[in-house]
């Protein structure tokens, strides 16, 4: 069968341009990948198979009806369709330098924008709720201690899961100061310092499953009972366990739709009720701009209480009003003879 001009601009885009020079991370271009699979996914379900798909067939009209597809029938949020738009968007940068013949369809693909999506209230534990759900683990089981080690890090670093899925032992610095090397999107390593008191416990997890030896020093920091990395569904269902015995013991400090990123987003929230800096919590997350940074501010409503009362000053008139006798001596005098 002759192949394809899609499949040959495909293949090209994902093994060549965008590893080697984009320099894309491993998880970006498993993100387009993904992208395209459901893309060839609604073609074929629409009668045209993989490897019949060229580029005449991909339109703006097609594109906007699978963006739609993702959302009606897949179930999708409105991030994720733009996140897929995103992977076709940069397909299509790609190949209209390649084949510049058909370059008008191609920028009205590209002219296709983001939908705006509903900006839900941000998730996250109170200190008093993070210290419950580390209280969860059972700590006299080798798995419990893992798990501990595991929810501690993810809080006390503020990572992502992508980020703790590919951590190894030697990111870790076990001497003063104190700190982990974590490589964030688009492969930017940042340094995030932590506490003594914090690093107790991974030190000894990490001295119990022999990850301080140097052979093991670019094994996965946290894998499963066969030493391979943790998926992040996996890290989901870990976090899941704990989340649902912390909100039995009290369900008034776990909120409800707790997922992973909520403990980044404690810790975020954490540092800047202690006075930190946004600009060292934009370094500590990993974050491009402090703007990303601020929906923590933003969000936070006991500093904007503190602050509203801070510079409050009192300039309504009193509206406690007196009744008229009061101020009436000679009434008064009269009453009092009664």
């Amino acid at each position: 069968m002759k192949p394809t001009d899609f499949s040959k601009y495909l293949t090209d885009y994902l093994t060549r341009y965008l590893p080697h020079e984009r320099g894309a991370s491993a998880n970006t271009i498993c993100s387009y990948r993904d992208t395209f699979i459901a893309y060839l996914t609604y073609m074929e379900s629409n009668g045209i198979k993989a490897e019949k798909l060229s580029m005449v067939d991909i339109t703006k009209t097609c594109t906007v009806s699978f963006l739609d597809w993702l959302e009606k029938e897949r179930k999708c949020s409105v991030s994720t369709r733009n996140l897929r738009l995103a992977a076709i968007h940069s397909f299509f940068k790609y190949v209209q330098y390649q084949n510049p013949d058909n370059i008008y369809e191609y920028q009205k693909i590209m002219s296709i924008g983001n939908k705006k999506a509903p900006k839900p209230a941000m998730n996250y534990l109170t200190v008093e709720g993070i210290r419950l759900l580390l209280q969860q683990p059972d700590i006299t089981k080798a798995r419990g201690r893992r798990n501990l080690a595991l929810l501690s890090f993810m809080y006390d670093t503020g990572a992502r899961v992508s980020e703790i899925i590919n951590i190894s032992p030697q990111c870790v610095r076990l001497n003063k100061p104190y700190t982990i090397i974590i490589t964030g999107k688009g492969n930017k390593a940042r340094v995030v310092p932590v506490l003594e008191e914090q690093l107790t416990i991974l030190r000894t997890y990490m001295t119990e499953n022999g990850l301080l030896l140097p052979e093991n020093m670019q094994h996965p920091l946290f894998s499963n009972c066969w030493g391979e990395k943790l998926t992040r569904a996996g890290i989901l269902n870990i976090l899941g366990t704990y989340v649902k015995m912390a909100r039995t013991a009290d369900p008034t400090l776990i909120p409800e739709n707790i997922s992973c990123h909520s403990l980044r987003h404690s810790r975020a929230m954490h540092l800047l009720q202690a006075g930190v800096n946004l600009v060292y919590i934009r370094d500590i997350l990993g974050h491009e701009n402090i703007q990303t940074t601020e929906i923590y501010a933003r969000a936070d409503s006991k500093l904007k209480r503190e602050a509203i009362e801070k510079a409050y000053s009192k300039v309504a008139p009193d509206t406690k009003i007196k009744p008229v006798w009061q101020g009436n001596g000679k009434l008064m005098d009269f009453l009092k003879s009664f």
